[in-house]
């Protein structure tokens, strides 16, 4: 995991893995001699997936289409690399059009399951992706009113991430289209790094694990704002979502345009009142400008998950505006707050947050009382005057006073920021000059 702190905020849109498990556990396997009688020769075939001799299971290539098209690419491939041009915005995606069908060589790159490997394989939802990445891409990038003259302290320009490239179905036509001055890619899986350096020479790929990647050195490094692409494994989507909400703490993400499960999709944009409406949404409401591009059914994957997916694009709002939003309320107090209330999300926010007011109470259960009867605090002037100025996000930030018996899902992200500054206060002035928000909260 990312680390210890995001385990007990996971239960609320954790999601399991596409793929199915070599040896569902049932109450037959719990006894030895079973289990003996179940043991699997060193090679077998189970659901499609392989062991091979290391004990690691791959997907069995038995695709013929795939196959078929691969041969046929392979033959023609052209390398992209060559034309080194570098457009500083992402206008150029939008022109991109669909190439060849994804391939992976033959018997030698198939994918893991230990990795959560799902390739794309289709050249039109590969062109979807890239001219919806060059949408949220080139609109993150701060303009002033005439749309032309950047606003002081911007650093223009694409400077690209992709996370977890694989045999590279985005990678080719990224460096085709930005080309690799301004593209880089992390990846731990040491087949596609051997891979994409001999493809594309010039192209810097990073082996590492992606939830190690530190956001805000790569963006100092690159001398301004990151802008992120990837085919994001099932399995850990979460914590790469909430690895780049930390990083826009300091500006280093400004957008991320990236594949996930539909269900976790739909938990980011979802509305108050429903059931998908958690963590994530609140976070990611407060953080970003969240929009799904399009659903993804699961033919255009290699192998084919049991779930359908979506393209999500994330416009971070950036260090400034998140401080006017939350003015002067610490994210670390609020992920207290979210974690508590939809942890026990079927109980009123007054149950919910008991064991958390005793505790900021020191054990003292008058005082824990007196915090959670309490009534709604005044907006902050500047919440205000967002408010009076038309901001959709401030016009529903306003706490309702009977919020101790209305349930999590009915609260809105902007509610749950008023909910933390009347538990714990405000951590500085409510002018949202706050020193820093954190590196590592969520």
């Amino acid at each position: 995991t990312l680390r210890s702190n995001s385990v007990d905020i996971c239960g609320d849109f954790a999601t399991s893995p596409p793929w199915p498990a070599p040896f569902p556990v049932d109450n037959a396997f719990q006894n030895r001699n079973v289990l003996a009688r179940h043991r699997p020769p060193t090679c077998f075939k189970l659901l499609g997936w392989v062991q091979d001799n290391n004990g690691e299971w791959v997907w069995e290539e038995d695709d013929p289409v795939f196959l078929a098209a691969e041969a046929a690419a392979a033959a023609s491939r052209d390398d992209p690399s060559a034309d080194s041009s570098t457009p500083i915005d992402g206008s150029e995606a939008l022109k991109y059009s669909a190439s060849a069908t994804p391939t992976l060589p033959s018997g030698s790159f198939r994918p893991k399951q230990s990795l959560g490997q799902n390739f794309l394989r289709d050249g039109n939802t590969v062109m979807k992706i890239v001219r919806a990445f060059g949408k949220d891409a080139s609109e993150t990038i701060k303009l002033k009113a005439d749309g032309e003259t950047m606003i002081e302290g911007e650093v223009p320009g694409i400077r690209l991430v992709e996370l977890g490239p694989g045999p590279g179905a985005l990678t080719d036509p990224l460096v085709e289209t930005f080309g690799t001055d301004v593209l880089q890619c992390v990846e731990i899986d040491p087949r596609s790094v051997e891979m994409l350096s001999e493809r594309h020479p010039n192209l810097r790929v990073r082996y590492e694990d992606v939830l190690q990647t530190d956001y805000p050195k790569l963006a100092e490094d690159e001398g301004g704002p990151l802008s992120v692409i990837g085919n994001l494994p099932y399995y850990i989507t979460s914590q790469i979502l909430f690895a780049l909400a930390d990083a826009s703490h300091t500006g280093a993400v400004r957008s991320a345009t990236v594949t996930m499960q539909y269900e976790v999709a739909e938990r980011i944009v979802s509305l108050t009142k429903c059931k998908a409406y958690g963590i994530l949404s609140v976070v990611f409401q407060l953080y970003a400008d969240c929009t799904i591009h399009f659903k993804i059914p699961p033919t255009v994957f290699y192998p084919q998950p049991k779930v359908d997916s979506a393209l999500v694009g994330l416009r971070f709002i950036g260090p400034n505006a998140l401080r006017q939003r939350l003015a002067g309320v610490r994210p670390a107090d609020l992920r207290r707050v979210l974690t508590a209330t939809f942890q026990q999300r079927r109980k009123t926010v007054r149950n919910g947050l008991k064991k958390l007011a005793l505790e900021i109470c020191a054990g003292d259960k008058e005082a824990a009382k007196k915090m959670i009867d309490s009534s709604p605090l005044p907006l902050p002037k500047q919440i205000w005057e967002a408010k009076e100025s038309g901001d959709s996000f401030a016009m529903s930030q306003e706490l309702p006073k009977d919020w101790a018996s209305k349930r999590p899902e009915e609260l809105s992200p902007g509610q749950f920021v008023e909910l933390t500054r009347l538990i714990f206060g405000p951590a500085d002035d409510e002018s949202g000059e706050q020193k820093t928000l954190g590196r590592k909260i969520w």
